[in-house]
């Protein structure tokens, strides 16, 4: 049985932000079959339900949560090898309150390519398939076979195979949509010494590679590792810059259309010699740097006017150094959002998931 309901648990305990209200009621499931009692339970009364695992990718408003809060803390990973074993592939069933950045150091441990560039990224493996989180080239999405859920509106837990979670850039079926409640995920990774191919140019530069190098897991891990440090992007209890919920805006995506007229801009703006880092998708879509445009917009690194703030190590970060309300980081937010647009036609969109908040 899940354990029983405590009352008024102030959430900003736990989030990364350190930010949030009280929880009307908070209960912690501790298995998959705690997980989905938990949630059945809180509907079968109409009760509005909040999963909350570490609170890395959430921004909850002052009020708090009117209902319950399940805290996702579900452990377990299996591996099962896929053909023969020792060689090959082999897949990875892990619960949803497992750590990521646990799981991905096992796999390193274990000789297993495909999550090495996800190293550092804060928050539970049960969120992933959410957010479809990914990081230096490299998207959850390319190894996830298939996610366990409880179905919220038949009472019944399903099996969704990775082609029928809809991912897209740091988007799912799941996101936005509380009908399923993520309760294990199923990676498919293989056994190898080095990593998949190096597709960042940050990343290879730091290694000293070119990309679609592949190189031994541990040196991938190790240079995203001191990468995401450097950003203030790996959780450290005492670096103020870390107390963010990581990157709150995603990198916009353009059509051709809204790309030539956004280069209008750049050059009546900074001038014709001036060119923003641009990535085509390979669907004649370009994703520009949400960080370059904050920065170009005259936001740069610690800017604030109240208790919130832009990290100093990263634009693409807002941080609650200490003393800060949802209140104030939704107004910096809303501030550097509406500065970009002004500056360049491009609206940006928060990342994190918002609860009793929104811009």
């Amino acid at each position: 049985m899940t354990t029983a309901p405590v009352h008024d648990v102030p959430l900003a305990d736990y989030t990364t932000l350190g930010l949030g209200g009280p929880a009307a009621r908070f209960v912690t499931a501790r298995d998959t079959e705690e997980l989905v009692s938990a949630v059945a339970a809180a509907d079968s009364v109409g009760e509005p339900v909040l999963l909350i695992g570490s609170g890395s990718n959430l921004v909850i408003g002052d009020d708090g949560f009117p209902g319950t809060v399940v805290h996702v803390d579900s452990q377990g990973v299996r591996l099962t090898p896929v053909g023969p074993a020792g060689r090959g592939r082999v897949q990875l069933r892990v619960s949803a309150g497992a750590e990521w950045d646990t799981l991905v150091e096992y796999s390193i441990a274990e000789g297993l390519n495909g999550l090495e560039f996800l190293s550092g990224i804060p928050g539970r493996v049960g969120s992933t398939p959410i957010q479809n989180v990914g990081a230096y080239g490299q998207e959850v999405s390319e190894t996830i076979a298939e996610v366990l859920v409880y179905d919220r509106r038949t009472g019944e837990r399903r099996v969704m195979a990775g082609d029928e979670c809809g991912f897209t850039y740091r988007n799912s079926i799941f996101k936005g949509d509380d009908r399923y409640v993520v309760c294990e995920v199923v990676f498919e990774l293989t056994r190898a010494h080095r990593s998949r191919p190096v597709r960042y140019a940050e990343v290879a530069r730091t290694l000293g590679a070119r990309i679609g190098d592949q190189v031994p897991l541990a040196e991938a891990r190790d240079v995203v590792l001191r990468l995401r440090r450097s950003k203030g992007m790996v959780l450290d209890p005492g670096d103020p810059d870390t107390r963010s919920a990581g990157s709150f805006f995603t990198n916009p995506v353009l059509g051709p259309e809204e790309f030539t007229e956004f280069g209008k801009r750049v050059a009546e703006r900074l001038g014709p010699d001036v060119e923003p880092p641009a990535h085509p998708d390979g669907t004649g879509r370009v994703k520009l740097s949400a960080a370059w445009l904050i920065e170009h917009a005259g936001f740069g690194k610690g800017y604030g006017r109240g208790p919130a703030r832009i990290s100093t190590k990263h634009t693409l970060a807002l941080t609650n150094p200490g003393g800060a309300t949802t209140a104030d980081l939704l107004e910096l937010a809303r501030e550097v959002r509406a500065g970009v647009a002004e500056v360049f036609g491009v609206t940006l969109v928060n990342e994190p998931v918002m609860v009793g908040a929104g811009l």
